[in-house]
């Protein structure tokens, strides 16, 4: 049995007692409502967000699945919205943003389309950024490139060496799930995702044991579980509260005390990005679900619907903010001429 304990961070929430999850996260007792209590709407709070964040720095970390497109029973056709699209534009014309998702970095950067962000996949262990990092992650691992517009990128890969032996151990899953309906492995480069969410129930526990038994061979890799899927990845010191700290630092705020970074994703695996933000002790971990759950995060938003809403709105806070800051210090200027 797992008791949640209270939230902490640069904006505190009361802390129920009464709410109780067991060890998958799922609500014992309690409701929707009584977990809103602890874990606000962002869309509600969007006047005391603006408070906090009114002449700082805000960094916006996105997951991808479930958070920007709703999830999908086959993972190729996980396509976000145009207006989803234009939402993330007018983000990142604003503010740094990037998106850290499982899915390989190239695969992402398809369903996205946008070349005013940054990107990270594999679960943060392939990252793109303008710049190279002396206090994260080992200077090995990053490689210097220049991009399609001729500008100079650094490309982080922590889990290089372990390529071969994901390619190796691809083949081994493809065959072992060939005779399981609906049982998909796609390939993320730096991981695999064995999908079972159109898996009959009754197979899905011969599923897993068929992939837990096979993995044990490979004992510097790792399985986790996110939304009907299970995840295969190289042992190592790295996931996407790392890759949100290796962000920050090669987009040059990771010593600024006016930075607010904001991350909003829905998976298990983003737990690590909220605990990071808290770790910092100021910004806004969001997490993206439809019912009660354990998490990390100070705030909730529904659904993508909700994460477009939110996105929406901060994109035209800065911009009207910005318009004000420019028209309060024209109107100065005509004052002392």
């Amino acid at each position: 049995m797992v008791y949640r304990q209270p939230p902490s961070g640069p904006l505190n929430m009361e802390f129920n007692p009464k709410e109780r999850f067991d060890d998958n996260g799922d609500t014992i007792n309690g409701s929707y409502d009584v977990w809103l209590k602890n874990h606000p709407s962002a869309l509600s709070s969007f006047d005391e967000i603006k408070r906090v964040a009114r002449e700082k720095q805000m960094v916006v970390f996105l997951d991808y699945d479930g958070t920007l497109s709703p999830i999908v029973n086959d993972p190729d056709r996980a396509f976000m919205s145009n207006a989803m699209r234009s939402a993330v534009r007018k983000v990142g014309k604003h503010f740094p943003t990037a998106i850290i998702s499982g899915r390989s970095r190239d695969k992402v950067f398809q369903f996205v389309r946008l070349n005013n962000i940054y990107y990270a996949g594999s679960h943060g262990m392939d990252i793109s950024t303008p710049s190279v990092s002396f206090y994260y992650g080992n200077y090995k691992h990053q490689t210097r490139t220049i991009d399609e517009k001729g500008n100079d990128m650094v490309n982080f890969c922590p889990a290089q060496e372990f390529l071969p032996r994901i390619q190796t151990i691809k083949v081994m899953l493809q065959e072992i799930t060939r005779g399981i309906k609906g049982a998909m492995v796609e390939d993320n480069k730096f991981c695999l995702s064995v999908h079972f969410r159109c898996v009959n129930e009754d197979n899905v526990v011969v599923l897993k044991e068929k992939v837990e038994s096979a993995m044990k061979s490979y004992k510097d890799f790792r399985i986790s579980e996110g939304k009907e899927v299970m995840e295969i990845r190289p042992n190592i010191n790295w996931d996407k509260g790392l890759a949100l700290q290796y962000l920050l630092d090669t987009l040059g705020f990771e010593n600024s005390t006016e930075v607010l970074p904001i991350y909003i994703g829905d998976d298990r695996t983003d737990e690590d990005a909220f605990k990071m933000i808290k770790n910092i002790g100021r910004g806004f971990p969001i997490v993206v679900s439809s019912t009660p759950k354990e998490t990390e995060a100070l705030y909730s938003l529904r659904d993508p619907i909700e994460v477009m809403s939110f996105l929406i709105s901060i994109a035209k806070w800065k911009k009207d903010f910005g318009y004000k800051k420019t028209s309060l210090f024209g109107m100065f200027r005509r004052l002392i001429r």
